[in-house]
């Protein structure tokens, strides 16, 4: 037999390339988390435009708040009322915008939990706590210059104003209603701005009048952080309950036209007399506080008071009718004593 025929062939080796390194992921080290890199390519590209959202200008219209008594008190119509007028407005701006800077600083990572707030510039990361930092003390320098061209020690409603804002910041808006009231009081500071610096007076009803619609615009925001993001973000809304807020918004409310309705008669000479058509104009302010309360309670807004204010087509509208029949009140003449 033989044995090299049974034996099984030889087998043939061939020399085979090696195959390619299969395509694997890149490390999580090559490469930033795809959240990271817009984060920080939309820092550099914008960085002005993120230094300007800091200051939060679409909440500069708040501070025209000082206007009222110049426009309502027609024997202080005048060039140099209207200048006081809006030097009183740039001061406020400049404040509130200190004010923003400095709160978001120190909210920076209680805002990273918030569905909204995460999005701000320093929370975001788009501007980095140095330059917010820099910011802030270039807005400390134009407010001091602020108060030092203007007229001496009447500038004393914008530093308490500044004053509580920055306590507020470090510690009160942790206290249930402490910090809505203080937020409250600022609007009345701007008030009493703009009166000290035209020499007018300021009428107690609309003191009381703008403090306690400003009371339940605080609210609201309140009650609506409640609904969007519960209670972890805010620590002060533990203080709080739904129940407790609606009947503090009604309440705070129903004080407000109280207070708007006697402000209309007993500073009558405020608005030139025109009884009648003052008159009228309390049906639109309390039509304007249903509405709000219409958009709180029932379809759950509120968040932001400025877009809630100023995009609802219905407030607009209503608005509109309010300045047309206050115009009015101002353009008809003095009845005769």
């Amino acid at each position: 037999m033989d044995i090299t025929r049974s034996s099984p062939a030889p087998v043939r080796v061939v020399a085979v390339p090696p195959d390619p390194e299969p395509a694997l992921p890149e490390p999580a080290i090559a490469e930033p988390p795809a959240t990271a890199l817009p984060t920080a390519v939309g820092g550099r590209r914008g960085r002005p435009r993120d230094l300007l959202a800091l200051l939060r200008p679409g909440q500069w219209v708040k501070n025209l708040a000082v206007v009222p008594l110049a426009l309502l008190d027609t024997h202080l119509w005048g060039a140099a009322a209207f200048l006081r007028t809006g030097w009183a407005v740039l001061g406020f701006t400049l404040a509130s915008a200190l004010v923003y800077v400095v709160n978001d600083l120190a909210d920076r990572e209680r805002d990273r939990l918030h569905p909204v707030k995460r999005h701000r510039p320093i929370a975001s990361g788009r501007v980095s706590t140095a330059a917010a930092a820099a910011l802030a003390g270039l807005l400390a320098l134009a407010l001091t210059g602020w108060a030092v061209a203007g007229p001496a020690w009447q500038w004393w409603p914008t530093a308490l104003y500044l004053a509580l804002s920055l306590a507020y910041s470090q510690g009160l808006k942790h206290v249930p209603l402490v910090d809505a009231f203080i937020v409250a009081t600022g609007f009345v500071l701007r008030l009493v701005q703009g009166a000290l610096l035209i020499g007018a007076q300021v009428s107690e009803w609309l003191a009381l009048c703008v403090f306690s619609l400003c009371l339940m615009l605080a609210l609201g925001k309140r009650r609506h952080e409640m609904t969007a993001a519960g209670r972890a973000h805010r620590p002060a809304l533990r203080g709080y309950t739904l129940a407790f807020l609606d009947h503090l918004v009604v309440l705070v409310a129903v004080l407000t036209a109280v207070s708007y309705v006697l402000y209309l008669r007993d500073d009558a000479a405020l608005v030139a007399g025109a009884w009648l058509v003052t008159l009228l104009s309390t049906p639109c302010a309390v039509f304007g506080l249903a509405r709000y309360l219409q958009l709180l309670l029932v379809e759950e807004g509120g968040g932001n008071p400025v877009h809630v204010l100023f995009r609802d087509r219905a407030t607009l509208v209503n608005a509109a009718l309010w300045t047309v029949l206050v115009a009015l009140a101002l353009l008809l003449p003095h009845p005769s004593a």
